[in-house]
């Protein structure tokens, strides 16, 4: 486990890595890739998918209104989408960051590299699993109080 828990912290610490000629801070990068690959969120979805605690959200929102990289729309709920700067922003990061991470699987080969994706989405689909039932437990555990 110790192994495996280096590793992940070793992989974790290259999301904030920053790459010549990007644009967006790490932060910035993230929320606008929720919202460009998969549509408009509300806060609390954004929270909940991002993991991170709402008023974290809404500050990194906030940050990202101000730079015209996303708007506010809707009533109650109301959603958070990514604007056409936000969306070329957020593309830019992509390409370069994409640039990085295809040499790095390109080095591995292709067979290993579509391994090691099958593997990885197989441990974030059994992550999920075990938060959930974390969580589960922990509610369970909190009714009994």
């Amino acid at each position: 486990m110790r192994a495996l828990g280096a590793e992940v912290m070793r992989l974790a610490r290259r999301r904030a890595t920053s790459y010549p000629g990007s644009v967006l801070e790490d932060s910035a990068f993230r929320l606008l890739l929720v919202l460009v690959e998969e549509g408009p969120r509300s806060l609390r979805e954004l929270a909940d998918e991002l993991q991170l605690e709402q008023s974290t959200i809404s500050r990194q929102v906030t940050s990202a209104v101000s730079h015209g990289l996303v708007e506010r729309y809707g009533d109650a709920p109301r959603l958070v989408r990514a604007t056409d700067a936000g969306r070329e922003a957020y593309l830019h990061d992509g390409r370069l960051r994409g640039e990085v991470w295809s040499r790095a699987i390109a080095e591995l080969g292709d067979e290993r590299g579509v391994q090691l994706i099958a593997a990885l989405h197989e441990l974030n689909d059994a992550l999920d699993r075990a938060h959930a039932a974390v969580r589960a437990s922990d509610s369970s555990d909190a009714g009994s109080l």
